[in-house]
């Protein structure tokens, strides 16, 4: 265990997460009184400009005592977190790639620097002296803003914004996923009662939005092609009536579980022109699909994305996991060799986030005899086979909880590239949300800001309550009108 203290509450999350990306498995505590318990105490003093802090264990402790010349909140920040990683560095042994770098938008320092002017070398410069991130993180990050910026320029920030439905069942929940998703069988008599209430919603959010025009829009979930040929013909068409699509850049739906695409439903996708999709097979390794509770095998995978090209598309995504349990840079390697040959048009690489709602934290001592591993070597072999199939990185964001303190990145083919996913992290244009679950993302830029509008995440209630969920966004966008 770790004791933790601080004497204000400002600075108290940027202490908490320095010390989880060093010492990810240790529990963090705040009671004095069993301070004695734990092999290292750190006991920090922010007042105003000048940073105290000792950082103790059984043979030693180690001190800082700094001024930052500034009492603005960031540049403390800043300098805080840059004086814990330095000497959790000593302690450890270990150097974060990251940096002090915590947050989820790695993109996000350097984007805004492009957007100010500034050069390569001083970006580069800022993110290796102020967050100390290693130079690959460094140059990835830049690559990525700079594609994400060249990309976001298309589209209207003003009368633009995206679309987002979710459909939240899946065959089976896997082990790590803490997403709202509900096994189909719980909820297979009661799917077209689901689809009529999100035809409803969809329905006063398409006349709330009349005169807007919509850029991209994204199916997802769970996993939306649980739903059966004539109920996505049933949503597809609900969509096509209830908002303009002529100006749609980008329309995905994301068919995620190979055993849950047949030719039926990828013809259904086509007929209303869905133009990208992912075959998401997280792992090539049948052991560890069995594991995670996937329960396709390796062969539906090549079949369905094979069945996918048969039927037109030429834009299909797959997602892989690294760090999934009992999987080393063997096992990534054999996944990414069979990756390879189904040359998919865009990749996404995730690092294993362990959320508190996934099986895989709730019943962890169940698993305990599995490695849940991430390294930068196995991260740099993706980027290489990336790279290998003509993908460049295009998009990228963290997690808490990631193994091996990593990051997610999307790679595509240029002219691939999802602008969905770069939306949802940049949070430049709106993002309007219907379904269980779904959040819509409001920009506002004067003053700027982003509104979250929620919609309940339980199915049931979300059937009963659809009227309420209309109702919120009605509510915000009526006030909005009179600001």
């Amino acid at each position: 265990m770790i004791y933790m203290s601080i004497n204000t509450h400002g600075y108290e999350n940027d202490v908490r997460v320095m010390i989880q990306a060093f010492y990810p498995k240790e529990k963090i505590i705040t009671d004095p009184s069993r301070a004695a318990e734990c092999t290292l105490r750190a006991e920090i003093c922010v007042d105003g400009s000048r940073i105290r802090a000792c950082i103790g264990r059984e043979n030693g402790t180690d001190k800082i005592e700094c001024d930052t010349g500034t009492f603005e909140r960031k540049a403390v920040r800043n300098r805080l977190k840059r004086e814990l990683y330095s000497v959790f560095a000593g302690l450890t042994g270990t150097e974060l790639p990251w940096g002090t770098l915590t947050g989820i938008r790695p993109t996000k320092i350097p984007y805004a620097m492009l957007e100010n002017g500034d050069k390569d070398e001083e970006i580069i410069r800022c993110l290796k002296s102020e967050y100390l991130m290693n130079d690959a993180k460094a140059e990835l990050s830049l690559s990525v803003a700079r594609k994400e910026h060249a990309l976001l320029s298309k589209l209207d920030y003003e009368d633009g914004y995206s679309l987002y439905i979710g459909i939240p069942f899946c065959p089976t929940t896997c082990l790590y996923c803490s997403f709202t998703s509900y096994p189909l069988l719980m909820w297979k008599g009661r799917t077209d009662e689901y689809l009529e209430a999100l035809e409803k919603e969809l329905r006063a959010l398409g006349g709330f939005l009349a005169g807007k025009k919509i850029n991209t829009v994204y199916i997802g979930g769970g996993t939306p092609t649980t739903l059966l040929p004539y109920q996505l013909d049933r949503l597809l068409s609900c969509i096509e009536q209830n908002f303009d699509l002529s100006g749609v850049m980008e329309f995905t739906v994301e068919a995620g579980r190979p055993d849950s695409i047949d030719r039926d439903k990828l013809k259904t996708l086509r007929g209303h022109k869905v133009g990208r999709i992912s075959v998401n097979s997280q792992t090539m390794n049948q052991h560890t699909l069995d594991l995670i509770g996937r329960r396709h095998t390796v062969e539906q995978t090549a079949y369905a994305f094979d069945m996918a090209r048969d039927c037109g598309f030429d834009n299909i995504n797959m997602d892989l996991i690294v760090g999934l349990p009992g999987e080393g840079e063997r096992e990534v390697r054999h996944t990414l060799e069979e990756t390879a040959r189904l040359a998919p048009d865009s990749l996404t690489v995730h690092s294993l986030a362990i959320k508190r709602a996934a099986a895989l934290n709730i019943f962890k001592e169940a698993y305990a005899g599995y490695s849940i591993e991430n390294t930068d070597g196995i991260m740099e072999l993706t980027h290489k086979a990336a790279a290998d199939m003509g993908l460049e990185p295009y998009y990228l964001y963290r997690q808490k909880n990631m193994a091996g303190n990593f990051e997610n990145v999307g790679y595509a083919k240029p002219g691939m590239e999802c602008l969905y996913n770069i939306l949802i992290m940049e949070e430049k244009q709106s993002i309007w949300a219907a379904g269980a679950g779904a959040q819509s993302k409001i920009v506002r830029r004067d003053p700027p800001r982003v509104d979250r509008i929620e919609n309940v995440k339980d199915v049931s209630d979300y059937i009963g309550r659809t009227d309420e969920m209309i109702d919120r966004k009605r509510r915000y966008i009526d006030a909005e009108g009179n600001e």
